[in-house]
């Protein structure tokens, strides 16, 4: 785990959090935090309950108890827009491009700059702020005048982030970034993971590849059956840990209450 996330309180914690629906208990008193500089994996098999955390902490599912905290704080989420005006921005699995649209108009769609007594769209400064936070990241991207259509799968999850990105946020939350990318697209992704740690972001990496999670995250939040089967520090455990988590073969010391310290 990054020095950084060890020496602050998170940034991002949820506490006791409980979802159902209908007859399905979803969530189940789960308690979940991300620190600043601290790369955490979310994982788990379908319907263990890691979208629907994840929904309650990008706050389009309300839960219906437990506590949400950010920068140690309660807070209260009646929508999406608090925890983006907190500081969290979530890039989904579908990204949510317009594939005919440019990278600049995609950065920029619903957030256009404009200038001038008519409003116009001011091109020149969206293209410049376009290229300094691409630049920034270290981007594959060729052109930010290139068709988003016409970019790899890598590219336009690329274009995703730095999206997310343009609020200034304090906690990105990943849903799948690597999922159906091929080797090289997938590096060009979870190296743009790192240097989002690096920027001192707190990170949700949302993913069924473990090979992926072990090798850029700090520590690993194994989700099964609505509840918290394990919570890892990378540098402390093994696959085969993971895996007896994820599985329900073996119990992790972390899972024998929701609480307590990491195994």
């Amino acid at each position: 785990m990054s020095t950084t996330a060890t020496a602050t309180a998170p940034l991002l914690e949820l506490r006791g959090v409980s979802k159902r629906f209908g007859a399905v208990q979803a969530l189940d008193g789960v308690d979940f935090d991300v620190g600043a500089g601290e790369v955490v994996g979310l994982v788990g098999d379908n319907g263990a309950g890691k979208s629907t955390l994840v929904k309650v902490m990008s706050g389009i599912y309300s839960p219906d108890a437990g506590e949400y905290r950010f920068n140690g704080e309660p807070q209260t989420i009646h929508g999406p827009t608090d925890p983006t005006r907190l500081g969290v921005a979530t890039v989904y699995q579908d990204l949510a491009l317009a594939d005919n649209l440019d990278v600049v108009a995609n950065l920029f769609i619903g957030n256009e700059m404009v200038s001038g007594p008519l409003r116009t769209l001011d091109e020149t400064d969206m293209e410049r702020r376009a290229r300094e936070l691409l630049s920034t990241l270290s981007t594959t991207i060729p052109s930010v005048r290139s068709e988003t259509g016409t970019l790899s799968g890598g590219q336009r999850q690329q274009v995703a982030i730095a999206r997310s990105l343009l609020g200034e946020p304090k906690v990105v939350l990943l849903d799948e970034p690597t999922a159906a990318l091929g080797v090289p697209q997938t590096r060009q992704v979870l190296d743009l993971v790192q240097r989002l740690k690096e920027r001192g972001l707190g990170v949700v990496l949302i993913s069924h590849n473990l090979e992926n999670v072990f090798e850029v995250c700090d520590r690993i939040f194994v989700m099964r059956l609505g509840k918290r089967a394990g919570n890892f520090r990378v540098d402390q455990t093994t696959h085969e840990e993971v895996l007896g988590a994820l599985t329900g073969l073996r119990e992790s010391p972390s899972a024998a209450s929701n609480g307590g310290e990491d195994a």
